[in-house]
């Protein structure tokens, strides 16, 4: 039906043009040629006229009738055409069709006028005489300068009406025949056309319905020749596009079904677009696709996170739980699709795990502390009552007692802190008064080492809703830090304020931090030097409990160091609560 639908719109196009052009051809022709031959009939009577005034001129006698009347029938019959001669005053002198007496005056007519004026004119107009449409010349007939009379030349319109039919019926016939020819041409013309066009229309249709291996016929000349080339050349190159993304989107499947964290990547209307096996498992639905996020995952958390990264446009991170197990969640925002993609790491056995040794470091800590305070004791005792060289055994059996007594306490902080969290005894704190009875404490082992402490602090400081004890407690070790590793020069305590928040700053000249450590400073029982460690006393978890009072008061801690220059310890906390 679209084949056929196809060369009928070709075909009648043609058809249409042909028809509208043979018409404006025909209508044209006839209205020239009876324009033409009415010329040439005004022409032809205009010499036959200048003819016949010579020879009527011997003939006028001023009255209608007499030899006049009978010339001009006798003229009239041999030219084949009517001969009227009119006086100056209107008067019909002889007329070959009327008898002059009958004849009304004729010098208002439209073409004897002019002629009495001397002027040669024609008209084509009806004759009320004749009751016909008549061609009219009127020619002047002169003695010498005068114009003495008009001699009238009419030709009957309706003989001319039929020589002009026969010539339009000619032409009508000849226009008939080549309109023929020509539909004939066209027909043909459109078959050739719509040929192929249909075969590319069919197999345009087959691409579309995505069979990429069609071929068009490359036997067609001209333009179509070119046309069936270039489509052939375009569906192997879309074939093989085509192939290659299958081949992308499968090792793409691979990759995703490999990936052992749940993937997701959700639109902007909030519907999954993509999840990976791992994903559909933890989520517990077999086709989690073209659903929304939350019909497949019921957590506020999961939706918080896409929500932010949408609001943001940036990376998001933070926890979810699903189904009773803990994820770590990343999600990241793709803008030019705008999507959000979601990747779930599972923390769940991670998170037991540390929970379990948590529990177990606390509990040994708490076990080892009472028999080691018995131990101290007994040592107290024995250093008391013994002398000589077996005295420096008690000492350092004392000195190392004391060490693992100040390990397990700060792991007793420490594990305090983590169970604690957030939850914080805050009041409001004087941080210049806190930060001066913290320097007061370090006054003698400074004094010993020949250490400067210095105390500056910003004028009208205001006081920060914050844990007194903890934030001693982060004073303290910072101070001590720098105290042990300084071994000249100055350890200053720097207040003051950056925007909302206060900022802390413990200074040292010491002998600095490697910069390949600083990222692991803030570890459990990490030591950058490990024979200093131990001749200080240090038990590697001062700086791990600041940095659980920093992040439990919502602050930050940085730290730049340089070695042999010493190190600055840079701690901001909010001002408001």
């Amino acid at each position: 039906m679209m084949r056929r639908t196809l060369f009928l719109r070709v075909f009648a196009g043609y058809g249409a043009v042909i028809l509208v052009m043979s018409a404006a051809v025909y209508l044209f022709s006839a209205h020239l040629i009876r324009t033409e031959y009415i010329k040439d009939k005004t022409r032809e009577l205009e010499q036959l006229a200048a003819v016949l005034t010579d020879e009527s001129l011997p003939l006028l006698n001023g009255s209608p009738g007499g030899p006049l009347e009978e010339w001009a029938q006798t003229a009239a019959r041999r030219a084949g055409i009517r001969i009227t001669v009119i006086n100056p005053a209107g008067q019909v002198l002889a007329d070959s069709e009327k008898d002059p007496v009958d004849m009304e005056n004729h010098l208002y007519r439209p073409e004897i006028f002019p002629s009495l004026r001397g002027e040669v004119r024609s008209s084509v107009r009806f004759s009320s005489t004749l009751r016909s449409d008549m061609l009219y010349l009127s020619y002047p007939i002169r003695r010498g300068a005068d114009v003495v009379a008009v001699l009238r030349a009419s030709f009957f319109m309706r003989d001319l009406e039929r020589i002009i039919g026969r010539l339009q019926g000619g032409l009508l016939r000849v226009i008939g025949g080549v309109m023929i020819l020509v539909l004939l041409l066209a027909l043909g013309f459109a078959r050739s056309l719509a040929r192929p066009l249909r075969e590319f229309i069919d197999a345009s249709e087959k691409v579309a319905a995505g069979d990429l291996d069609v071929k068009v016929s490359q036997l067609h000349r001209g333009e179509f020749r070119r046309f069936a080339s270039s489509f052939n050349a375009m569906t192997e190159r879309l074939g093989a596009m085509f192939r290659e993304v299958n081949d992308r989107k499968s090792e793409l499947a691979s990759i995703l079904a490999s990936i052992g964290e749940g993937l997701c990547a959700v639109d902007a209307e909030d519907h999954i677009v993509l999840a990976n096996a791992s994903f559909r498992r933890l989520s517990g639905e077999p086709a989690p696709e073209s659903r929304l996020y939350w019909e497949v995952v019921r957590s506020s958390s999961f939706g918080d996170l896409l929500r932010n990264s949408g609001e943001a446009k940036a990376v998001v991170q933070g926890e979810v739980s699903i189904h009773d197990r803990l994820y770590l969640a990343s999600v990241a925002y793709l803008p030019t699709q705008a999507l959000r993609v979601m990747t779930l790491h599972d923390l769940t056995e991670q998170r037991e795990v540390e929970r379990i040794k948590k529990d177990f470091v606390l509990n040994v800590s708490h076990e080892l502390k009472t028999p080691l305070t018995a131990i101290k004791g007994f040592i107290e005792t024995l250093e008391g009552q013994t002398q000589g060289e077996n005295l420096q055994y008690i000492q350092i059996v004392k000195r190392n007692t004391d060490r693992l007594i100040a390990i397990i306490d700060d792991l007793l902080v420490l594990s305090e802190l983590e169970e604690r969290g957030t939850r914080l005894e805050k009041e409001s704190v004087d941080v210049t008064a806190l930060a001066g009875s913290v320097l007061r404490i370090f006054e003698r082992p400074a004094r010993e080492k020949g250490l400067t402490l210095k105390l500056e602090a910003a004028p009208d400081l205001p006081l920060i809703p914050a844990d007194p004890f903890q934030l001693e407690r982060l004073l303290i070790n910072l101070v001590d830090n720098a105290v042990k590793y300084t071994e000249k020069g100055t350890v200053i305590v720097r207040l003051g304020q950056d925007g909302g928040r206060l900022v802390i700053d413990v200074v040292d000249t010491g002998i600095g931090i490697p910069e390949e450590h600083i990222p692991q400073i803030f570890e459990r029982f990490y030591v950058v030097d490990k024979s200093r460690s131990k001749k200080s006393g240090g038990t590697g978890l001062g700086l791990s409990i600041v940095k659980h009072i920093v992040l439990a008061h919502q602050g930050t801690i940085n730290v730049r160091s340089r070695v042999g220059a010493g190190t600055t310890f840079i701690v901001t906390l909010p001002l408001g609560g």
